[in-house]
């Protein structure tokens, strides 16, 4: 068979895969809404019982500053307790990335003015002081580069890589995105380009990492420098919606793709944003055609030889 036709063929096997999970993926969302829940647990991230430290000095944070900085790791999904300021990071000959936003603690003491200073007596009326309260910006030392070893990030056991199936390792690497494993949170960085999902060992079945990996690799696929969608659109609005139904549905096109097994859980986490989509009967198939996009993207990184490697043809659907 000539290269063009097998091409063509290929393009149509995966046309037909993909309108498949999408007319699966309609049909559960028609059903009624499938609460999402978050397929992984802790493992691998620092624990919200650990007082969160300075990385330069060895102190403990204390008093609301615990509270803010708990609050701080959760939000970022660090693997790490301990913080910096900008000048201690420099001051270890290390530095904070470009673009990373600090957490503000705060010191409260009292200053003593001049002569009260001297009094002898700490009990005396006189010495009252006067309170003061003073800002500082910390960064989790995995928001800095270049840290000593011993400072800052702890020794945490690597991913299981043995609990990633290897064409999806294999993929995922060929696709050249910066793609990291660790901490409590799965998500894509659109301005540093970089992708973050808790190791597979922290999943309560490993199989579910790769549909969350593929996910957020969807997500990477908008960037300006590969697909250029709009990705501006801010939690609980529809444009944030409408790239969560591609980045779902995307996940599960290359998942079948690749063979891997569950492929259309996906509409578990689409059915919490159906609410937000009623009013637009296109939605989903504008979702689907984006879907398919971005799966192309991705699975055309694959080696020729593997499946799954050519470019389906646009099946028309009109994408605005």
């Amino acid at each position: 068979m000539p290269r063009h036709a097998e091409m063509s063929a290929a393009g149509q096997d995966r046309g037909s895969l993909y309108a498949e999970i999408t007319d699966k993926i309609v049909a559960d969302l028609e059903a009624g809404r499938f609460p999402w829940v978050q397929p992984w647990g802790s493992t691998g991230t620092a624990s919200s019982f650990d007082l969160p430290n300075n990385a330069a000095t060895g102190r403990r944070y204390s008093g609301i500053n615990v509270l803010i900085l708990w609050g701080a790791v959760i939000e970022g999904g660090y693997a790490t307790q301990s913080w910096l300021t900008f000048r201690q990071a420099k001051a270890v000959g290390a530095n904070v990335r470009k673009g990373e936003r600090g957490t503000t603690v705060v010191y409260a003491s009292r200053f003593i003015p001049g002569e009260d200073s001297h009094r002898p007596d700490p009990a005396d009326d006189r010495r009252r002081g006067i309170p003061f309260l003073k800002r500082f910006t910390v960064f989790n030392a995995e928001q800095c580069e270049g840290l000593p070893a011993g400072i800052g990030v702890p020794v945490v056991a690597p991913p299981a890589l043995e609990l990633i199936l290897p064409q999806a390792e294999r993929l995922i690497e060929a696709t050249g995105v910066d793609f990291r494993i660790g901490g409590a949170r799965a998500y894509y960085d659109p301005l540093h380009d970089h992708v973050r999902v808790p190791p597979p060992q922290a999943y309560f079945e490993a199989v579910n990492w790769h549909r969350t990996a593929f996910h957020e690799l969807a997500h990477a696929s908008g960037h300006a420098s590969r697909l250029g969608r709009d990705l501006t659109g801010s939690f609980g609005s529809k444009k944030y919606a409408q790239e969560e139904l591609v980045a779902e549905i995307s996940a599960a096109y290359i998942c079948a793709a690749l063979g891997i097994v569950p492929t259309v859980r996906h509409a578990d986490y689409i059915g919490s944003w159906l609410e937000l989509l009623r009013d637009d009967d296109r939605a989903i198939v504008r979702a689907a055609s984006a879907a398919s996009k971005a799966a192309d993207h991705i699975l055309a990184f694959l080696p020729d030889s593997a499946p799954g490697t050519t470019v389906a043809q646009d099946d028309g659907e009109e994408a605005a």
